[in-house]
């Protein structure tokens, strides 16, 4: 009888063995303390943010298998570029908008947005606010995007194989602090949107202990110093800091406090006043950044400086807006040299072009869907 007992004793184990190997198997994601591991993107897909240089105001757009997402829309006067970036995508449908908070630098153009695609979900921090630029917003948001939406801190989101959780929102009374916090995971690479929150609605996340480590960070504020704290920053510990700022601003952003404090966190820094489009994409695992304009990334404030008088000097003669594309002759698709789709593509059909976008176009290419080019 002593045999038997022991046999079901070790008949026990390996069963409990393999429901444990079986759980890690199946379940597809884990935590790490308070903070949640995704699982890994299934083949062949990719996800790409393109942060959009709309001046001394914020654009990006997501692309996700197919899904697309606009974070904030620059200007009034962006609405015809965000109207035409969407048209030469062949974007005519969004899963998301978000604007991020009621001023005019980022949802002044989302009015363009609407005008010509569909939205599923337009989410902002406020049903109402006294411009008209917000006016238009709703108005357009009303027709094509099932009205104005407020999220609540936790809500989330699907955007194709990739994750979106609102980490803060109306942090805060004044209208920067009332900005939307957003976090994009894709595998285990991630992206943060901090609209133009300030000191108030950074700590207002903190306190609630959200897992705000990040591989990408879109600069709070335009670089300004009333955002991007070192607590705040702290947490974050970005890889790679893109700055949507205008040559020559009147605010002068980004300081140098903030720059340096990006120095500080080992940030690599892009700014769209140097590079114009900045496009990182994410295979899950690592991210490749590509910039509309050749310039010197940097992480501290000398080589910044260094590198935007260089790109004046570019600008002067003419050179500006030449970019490395890769051509699919067989497809008529053109993509960033980034794109995974480049891996891809057999060699016969691969084709290098260095030129503007609209010289692209005008061959009669199309650009990729991913990595919108």
């Amino acid at each position: 009888m002593k045999k038997v007992t022991n046999m079901k004793c070790i008949r026990r184990i390996a069963l409990a063995v393999l429901l444990i190997i079986a759980t890690v198997l199946i379940v597809p994601t884990v935590t790490d303390g308070n903070r949640t591991l995704a699982a890994q993107p299934p083949e062949n897909s990719y996800l790409s943010v393109r942060f959009l240089d709309v001046g001394q105001a914020d654009a990006a757009l997501i692309g996700c298998d197919g899904h697309y997402m606009l974070i904030d829309g620059g200007n009034k006067d962006d609405s015809s570029l965000i109207y035409s970036v969407l048209k030469q995508s062949g974007i005519n449908h969004l899963d998301m908008i978000v604007g991020t908070h009621a001023h005019e630098d980022h949802i002044g153009g989302l009015s363009g947005a609407l005008n010509y695609a569909s939205a599923d979900l337009v989410l902002s921090p406020l049903m109402s606010y006294d411009s008209e630029a917000f006016r238009d917003f709703k108005k357009y948001a009303d027709q094509n995007g099932n009205g104005l939406v407020v999220p609540a801190v936790g809500d989330e989101y699907k955007l194709g194989s990739s994750d979106v959780k609102i980490l803060g929102v109306n942090g805060g009374e004044d209208t920067n602090n009332t900005s939307i916090i957003l976090k994009i995971t894709y595998g285990e690479t991630s992206f943060l949107f901090t609209g133009d929150a300030e000191r108030e609605a950074e700590q207002a996340v903190l306190n609630t202990k959200a897992d705000l480590s990040a591989t990408v960070l879109k600069v709070g504020h335009h670089g300004s110093d009333t955002s991007t704290t070192y607590p705040f920053l702290r947490e974050i510990m970005p890889q790679y800091a893109v700055i949507s700022v205008g040559a020559g601003n009147s605010y002068g952003h980004p300081t140098d406090d903030t720059l340096s404090r990006l120095k500080d966190a080992g940030a690599e820094i892009f700014r769209t006043d140097l590079s114009g489009d900045v496009t990182i994409t994410s295979d899950g695992k690592t991210v490749s950044v590509t910039t509309e304009k050749e310039t010197v990334a940097a992480g501290n404030a000398e080589a910044v400086k260094n590198a935007g008088a260089a790109v004046s000097e570019t600008a002067s003669s003419g050179e500006s807006g030449s970019v490395s594309y890769i051509l699919n002759i067989n497809t008529k698709k053109f993509h960033y040299p980034s794109c995974k789709s480049v891996t891809q593509m057999k060699e016969k059909n691969r084709k290098e072009f260095t030129g503007t976008r609209e010289e692209v176009i005008s061959m009669g290419y199309d650009p990729c869907g991913n990595c919108n080019p």
